[in-house]
């Protein structure tokens, strides 16, 4: 019998309803065998998410303060709903051997991932499943590095001691035993590494969303769910700002081979987004997969008769950037000019040193500065058998009246960027989808 791990953001499992829901989900299927639970996020918008208090309590023991206030909080929600489980289960022993370690151990990591720990906890006692701490086996190097191998060594060990297994996400350790924690989503992360862990069939990851859309639902009204996308459209589409599951947790479970389910814990019967190795078995629907968009860029357009003759002249353009410390995001060249697109947030008011060292190690003909630029980018498998669509997407763009003032495509055609003003961002992005997907 195949396995399929599932992994439960914090929306899904907030209050006791979500837990109910949450073990309906996992008994609708024998081969839902493990299960990576997220801290419990918010009720209502109001709300405050429990991971969100714990850094409030580190920041008391940062500052030497009591932590009463705000740990009483966090213990408010898991007796909430242990109550109203009627679960029969130690929580104040639970809560109190947590304090305990906090006041001991007040590292930010291991304060925040106690969110994790005590939901799984509470979610293995309600499932009458074991609990395994991802603490003992979930390893980083000492420099903070995620320990992939030694990880799937020694976790896969473990896992195979276990018929059916909550492991919390978000955290796991030091050679020396400190608790450490991925970034922020980082239960996306664990659940593909407990789905390499134990050669799942499928990683099911269960949020609040019925998977990926064609657009951001908040420029293009009602735009079209995906129902099947490779890695890489993925990695390309998170990469512009879809911001649905997090890029890092791709790749455990990429490289194994193990497609990833993205479902909608309170649409359990929508298929959600399947996202596999290999998208030649599924045939895409569009010509495209997805349109995504980031504003804020700076294009910086150096111009220089006879630079493809000129040995090199791209290095020192990227030597000055790096120099500065400032990354770039896209690099279109031309015969005689080469553009650096770089995101405001990176150029951070270097822009005029960058200007001067540019000039200093290329003494151009002339620099243009662009600023106020939004990148589109258009991604789909289904471009590469398609013809015509660059033309397509500028002819969109033309008769909606939006200049494009840059323009990248890889060589596989899996994706065309286009840049544009950021004024003309939400138009541009309406016209490229109705282009190709239409009402």
């Amino acid at each position: 019998m195949g396995v399929k791990v599932v992994k439960f953001g914090g929306s899904s499992l907030a209050a006791a309803e979500g837990f109910r829901r949450v073990k309906e989900i996992i008994d609708a299927d024998e081969k839902r065998r493990f299960c990576v639970p997220s801290a419990p996020g918010k009720r209502f918008s109001e709300d405050t998410k429990v991971t969100d208090l714990l850094y409030r309590c580190y920041s008391c023991l940062q500052r030497q303060l009591p932590m009463d206030e705000e740990f009483d909080r966090v213990g408010e929600r898991y007796r909430q709903i242990a109550s109203d489980l009627s679960l029969d289960f130690d929580v104040e022993g639970m809560l109190e051997d947590t304090r305990i370690k906090m006041l001991d151990q007040p590292t930010p990591d291991f304060c925040a991932s106690r969110g994790e720990y005590m939901n799984g906890r509470l979610l293995a006692a309600y499932l009458g499943w074991d609990f395994v701490d991802p603490a003992e086996f979930i390893k980083f190097d000492r420099h903070g590095a995620f320990a992939s191998e030694w990880t799937n060594e020694t976790l896969s060990e473990e896992l195979q001691k276990h018929e059916r297994a909550v492991i919390p996400g978000f955290y796991g350790s030091f050679p020396n035993g400190e608790v450490h924690t991925f970034p922020r989503g980082g239960s996306d992360i664990t659940g593909a590494v407990v789905a390499r862990a134990v050669e799942a069939e499928v990683y099911e990851n269960w949020t609040d969303v019925s998977g990926f859309l064609m657009a951001d639902p908040r420029i293009v009204e009602k735009p079209k769910g995906i129902d099947v996308l490779t890695y890489r459209e993925l990695r390309e589409l998170s990469y512009m700002g879809a911001t649905v599951l997090q890029e890092d947790a791709i790749f455990p479970v990429h490289h194994s081979g193990i497609p990833t389910n993205i479902r909608n814990t309170y649409d359990i019967h929508h298929p959600g987004t399947m996202i596999v190795s290999d998208g030649r078995k599924f045939p895409a629907r569009y010509p495209i997969t997805g349109i995504a968009g980031k504003k804020d860029f700076t294009l910086i357009n150096i111009v220089k008769d006879m630079m493809n003759s000129e040995l090199g002249f791209g290095r020192r353009v990227l030597q000055a950037a790096e120099e500065l410390g400032i990354p770039f995001e896209h690099l279109p060249t031309g015969i005689d000019t080469m553009c650096v697109a770089i995101a405001d947030h990176d150029l951070d008011k270097r822009l005029n040193q960058l200007l001067n060292r540019i000039s200093e190690l290329c003494q151009p003909d002339s620099i243009e500065v662009t600023r106020g630029l939004s990148l589109i980018a258009t991604v789909g498998r289904g471009m590469v058998s398609s013809p015509g669509n660059a033309a397509k997407i500028f002819g969109a763009l033309y008769q909606a009246g939006v200049n494009v003032r840059m323009i990248d495509q890889g060589s596989s055609e899996l994706n065309i960027i286009v840049g544009v003003a950021s004024a003309d961002f939400e138009k541009a992005t309406r016209a490229i989808y109705q282009a190709f997907v239409g009402d």
